[in-house]
């Protein structure tokens, strides 16, 4: 059992004692005493059976096992640029092909979302000077009455920049109500090129920053910029990203619908800017989770909160985007076999050597997550790897272990606002 926390705790680089010290509390509230042996008995098989399919020997170095992850990313990425008829990602067809393509697979259901004529009422009283300035208008009834209310939502995103957001149009958001919200199909759009370019002028406008598929939450909207970034990998990055954001929209709209009326503004917010707990819990005999709904690592990587146990809605709507992908082969073109080989790798890495013939090479951890996978290929210039995506969904694996899916995603839904529960 100790192995079994041992082999955990270094691949989430937690203490081993605060390990098996979980392990502990969770096989006596569930009773099954071998959970974390378990889920390191199923790591050891799913990479075997993964590195079988690539053509890989288990005692490969490191390196040779991600270059076959990645090969096998750009062959998969190959497949699907065909199965979708070779969208081009820089024009508004190419990327209307993919949404309608995604929204296809998912079948998404009616959600929760900001009332329309309440989001035209929100710009009206705070008039986003870049935006309107950036369509070409003198002032916001203009805009609203000659443009796609979605576009021009969206377009603050982009063009406004953080601080106009968060300091003067989100504070707006403190009074609605659910009365301001009602049951509506999620929303895609490309952006215009156009609007595109004239932001792109602005000496403001945040380059680094500047991401080509974005949502937002409350209006129920998913855009697309129509622009490459000319790598390899970059449509199946792209269109899990897509996958991924229709589970994600739907799930917050499910804690909006059944938000308190009395602390509905206050908690719609909080879900917006992703508010994670800020101070560490007290001792307790209980088991006791954090609820984190960002990937804290991006910023820190050693943010004390990732090594605290913890669930992450991001993993479970990447794991649901994963499925949705093998679904998508089954639909599009027949290549389900292939893109299966994605499903249920979301949690699974381990350390190799840098260097098999040696025993002194060092190890390395390699994530077996499709996104860390496609983003270290996206990145690969930069020289970045990616494993917070693996990571992240190992906790996740560790109590759906114990509890369900089903659980875990009632007690993230339940506890969300506070940041924390017991069990």
């Amino acid at each position: 059992m100790e192995k079994a926390c041992s082999k955990i705790a270094k691949i989430l680089r937690a203490g081993e004692e605060r390990i098996c010290d979980l392990e502990k509390k969770l096989s006596g509230i569930t009773r099954k005493d071998e959970g974390m042996k378990d889920i390191v008995e199923e790591n050891s098989k799913r990479i075997q059976e993964s590195l079988n399919v690539l053509g890989v020997s288990a005692e490969a170095p490191a390196g040779e096992i991600n270059d076959a992850l990645i090969s096998k990313i750009e062959a998969d990425d190959n497949l699907l640029f065909e199965a979708l008829k070779r969208p081009l990602l820089v024009t508004v067809d190419g990327c209307n092909s993919i949404l309608e393509a995604a929204r296809k697979i998912v079948n998404s259901q009616k959600s929760f979302f900001l009332k329309i004529d309440k989001a035209k009422e929100l710009l009206e009283k705070n008039p986003p000077p870049k935006v309107i300035k950036v369509f070409g208008y003198n002032n916001i009834k203009e805009l609203l009455n000659r443009e796609n209310i979605f576009e021009v939502f969206s377009s603050l995103r982009f063009i406004e920049g953080n601080e106009w957001l968060n300091k003067i149009f989100l504070p707006e958001y403190k009074n609605l109500k659910p009365s301001d919200f009602e049951e509506r199909e999620i929303k895609t759009l490309t952006i215009n090129p156009k609007i595109v370019a004239a932001a792109t002028e602005d000496e403001d406008f945040i380059k680094k920053k500047y991401h080509n598929i974005s949502h937002l939450k409350e209006l129920g909207v998913i855009f697309i910029i129509p622009v490459s970034l000319g790598v390899s990998g970059e449509l199946i990055r792209n269109f899990s990203l897509l996958l991924h954001y229709f589970h994600e929209v739907s799930f917050y709209a499910d804690i909006f619908r059944n938000l308190r009326e009395e602390n509905f503004s206050s908690g719609l917010v909080s879900l917006l800017q992703g508010q994670v707990i800020e101070e560490k819990l007290n001792p307790s005999e209980r088991s006791q989770w954090l609820i984190i709904q960002r990937y804290l690592a991006k910023d820190d990587e050693n943010d004390w909160r990732l090594f605290e146990p913890h669930i992450n809605p991001e993993a479970i709507h990447w794991e649901k985007a994963e499925n949705s992908l093998v679904k998508a082969g089954e639909l599009l073109d027949g290549f389900s076999l292939e893109l299966s080989f994605w499903g249920n790798l979301n949690w699974v890495g381990d350390y190799f050597k840098t260097d098999s013939s040696s025993l002194s090479g060092n190890d390395v951890l390699v994530s077996f997550n499709l996104v860390d996978t496609a983003m270290s290929l996206v990145k690969e210039k930069e020289m970045i790897k990616y494993l917070y995506h693996h990571q992240e969904a190992l906790w996740n694996k560790i109590f759906s272990e114990y509890f369900g899916k089903d659980k875990m995603e009632e007690a993230i839904k339940e506890n969300i606002i506070k940041g924390w529960f017991t069990i």
